[in-house]
């Protein structure tokens, strides 16, 4: 990817509606290395639907959607699959795996991607785990954790492994308040090192502390998505 060239572009992508229910609207989106941009979107499943859509989920009947420079439309499985390993979810719904150790959860989508020793993913989960208030990484299984304890599990498993990308759902109402600053504070150090943030939120109060940080503003409705000032 060339220094000057975008992380994640839109270009008058419109989806496919059958397979996504999002509006077929021509949508346009374009993040550079290290910049954050805020999509104001009460709608759960509308955010998630287009964090599907940024990660090339969704067949696109017209326009284009680059990740790196690659458009995913042309990419194979594998190629897809790698190229998704180089960026960090945080997902409403979590898609935790209950017959996995918690623990297990938050390393396995990095170990598929890495070359990494075990020892060392292990020790960076747990020293993220401790930034987000864990005494260590929770063995049990996902289902017998609190939503508190889950929302510290998800930003765990999202800063894993580097990512170059950072797609975040709004789960501000479940992260306990002693966690939003370490959760600024990971984020501003990805961004430090060229990761770029697409970060979904509910209501003004989610970012309104990091606001002079963020470069991008936008609206998603159900019409399409629109940009706002940044104030």
């Amino acid at each position: 990817m060339a220094a000057n060239a975008p992380l994640l572009e839109l270009r008058d992508a419109v989806p496919s509606f059958d397979e996504s229910g999002l509006m077929p609207a021509p949508y346009n989106l374009r993040i550079m290395p290290g910049e954050c941009a805020v999509i104001d979107c009460r709608d759960f499943e509308r955010a998630a639907m287009f964090a599907d859509l940024c990660t090339g989920m969704i067949p696109l009947t017209q326009g284009s959607i680059k990740f790196m420079g690659l458009d995913w439309s042309t990419l194979h499985d594998r190629q897809l699959n790698a190229l998704r390993g180089r960026i960090g979810r945080i997902s409403r719904h979590g898609s935790w795996l209950s017959l996995f150790g918690t623990h297990l959860n938050i390393m396995l989508p990095h170990l598929y991607h890495t070359t990494d020793p075990f020892e060392n993913v292990v020790h960076r989960a747990t020293e993220l785990g401790h930034t987000f208030g864990f005494p260590g990484l929770p063995i049990t299984a996902p289902d017998r954790l609190s939503g508190a304890d889950l929302a510290r599990a998800a930003c765990v498993r999202a800063f894993m492994g580097r990512p170059d990308l950072l797609i975040l759902e709004d789960i501000s109402d479940m992260l306990p308040e002693e966690t939003v600053l370490p959760f600024f504070e990971t984020m501003t150090a990805a961004r430090d090192r060229g990761c770029g943030v697409l970060w979904f939120v509910r209501s003004s109060a989610a970012w309104h502390e990091y606001r002079k940080a963020v470069n991008i503003h936008m609206r998603l409705l159900d019409e399409g998505l629109f940009s706002l000032r940044v104030v």
